[in-house]
């Protein structure tokens, strides 16, 4: 396609499609699956020092058995404030702290918060999908102000619209292929 605004238009399109992605991506990574992952905790936050502070700035978050969970404060009297944090944030985790780190057993899902959590990222997807088209709702209009504007072909604005849904299509497919993966990764017991 020869005409540069129209190319702009499309890549524009495609990395705010792919924002939507890896927006969908760090969602269904928060989802806690039948394993226990860092990412269940890393949108936590935590009153410290009077300010609502990351986890993720205050500890480290490891994962070493499929059951368990570890923080690791680098400040020792920060422990109260996490444990509370993740005792107020309903993820269904009880805390256990030694003094030096926190311990936090996750037990096995049962099947109705399995079906629950199926739901939640079927939510999630859906509102991808809806992001991705209102991209290229919006691209689709960018084309027409374009075509407008510059008196650009009718033929090439037709193949930048084209183009414009095969890339929606793609990303749409994507959408539901991390879906499919996620929703199988929940029911696996």
């Amino acid at each position: 396609m020869p005409d540069e605004t129209l190319q702009l238009i499309l890549e524009e399109a495609r990395e705010h499609m792919e924002k939507s992605l890896a927006h969908l991506k760090s969602e269904l990574a928060a989802l806690r699956a039948g394993r226990a992952t860092p990412a269940m905790l890393e949108d936590l936050r935590v009153e410290y020092y009077g300010a609502m502070t990351p986890l993720l700035q205050l500890a480290s978050i490891t994962a070493p058995q499929p059951d368990l969970l570890i923080v690791q404060p680098w400040d020792r009297s920060a422990l109260g404030a996490i444990e509370r944090a993740i005792m107020h944030a309903n993820l269904g985790l009880t805390p256990s702290n030694d003094g030096t780190i926190i311990r936090i057993p996750v037990p096995p899902l049962s099947e109705e918060r399995r079906k629950e959590l199926v739901r939640a990222a079927r939510v999630r997807a859906e509102e991808a999908r809806v992001a991705i088209r209102n991209i290229r709702r919006h691209a689709k209009e960018e084309i027409k102000k374009a075509k407008d504007e510059e008196h650009l072909p009718e033929d090439l604005c037709h193949m930048a619209e084209e183009e414009l849904q095969k890339l929606t299509d793609a990303y749409i497919e994507k959408i539901n292929h991390l879906l499919e993966r996620k929703e199988a990764d929940i029911m696996e017991v």
